[in-house]
């Protein structure tokens, strides 16, 4: 498994933070894991994928409608 920080999930994603935390709390966008040590967070690298495949999909069905 790997954990990406935000600054990777806003590079990969082309989403800004804001954004994405709203995403979240909305229920669209994968939850943060506490990594310790305070306010450090990541993200799993497969649930990021599996999001951005799941935009792609809806992308998909919206061109074919």
């Amino acid at each position: 498994m790997r954990i990406l920080r935000l600054k990777d999930v806003m590079s990969i994603t082309g989403l800004g933070r804001s954004s994405i935390y709203q995403f979240i709390n909305d229920g669209a966008f994968p939850k943060s894991i506490n990594l310790g040590g305070g306010r450090a967070v990541g993200w799993l690298a497969s649930e990021i994928e599996e999001w951005i495949v799941e935009r792609v999909k809806v992308r998909d069905q919206k061109a074919a409608a």
